[in-house]
């Protein structure tokens, strides 16, 4: 398997996540593409992986990468935002199921669900007249794994009003 390819500028990065806003959803629960992954009435596309970090001597290149994708993340966001206006942000700990945790089916939708367990709050732009939605963020799964810059394209309907 492979991994998803990571974007170069923030203008490809821009590209991928408006080809992604207009184009179907897979019709499987994790099919792989190209820039990520997807299913029913979602998409998650890596826009950005630094390297991993499991022979990193010391921080500075942790740090460094950091850097850089947050840049990313804010040039980003400032262009979603001058479209769209400013962000929802969504608390995401209740789409892991645990505030019922004898209702074990609670747990939310996707692409919801994959998110909450790398961040707790996702910035969300809703994109007019498409049904759709538009999240960013970074994660980084374990200190020894790259940083990734994240979008999320997701159906409107798996949002709480």
């Amino acid at each position: 398997m492979s991994l998803p390819r990571s974007v170069g500028s923030v203008e490809d990065q821009l590209s991928v996540i408006d080809s992604l806003i207009a184009a179907p959803f897979p019709e499987r629960e994790d099919t792989k593409t190209e820039h990520g992954w997807g299913g029913p009435g979602h998409r998650i596309a890596v826009l950005r992986a630094s390297r991993d970090f499991r022979d990193a001597p010391d921080l500075e290149p942790l740090t460094a990468a950091e850097e850089e994708i947050e840049a990313d993340l804010t040039a980003l966001t400032d262009v979603l935002t001058a479209r769209w206006g400013g962000p929802t942000t969504l608390d995401l700990w209740a789409h892991l199921g645990y505030d019922q945790p004898d209702l074990p089916d609670t747990a939310g939708p996707e692409p919801l669900v994959s998110l909450a367990q790398m961040v707790f709050h996702l910035p969300v732009w809703r994109v007019p007249s498409t049904g759709r939605w538009v999240g960013l963020t970074t994660a980084q799964a374990d200190r020894e794994l790259p940083i990734e810059l994240l979008a999320a394209i997701g159906e409107e309907s798996c949002l709480p009003d």
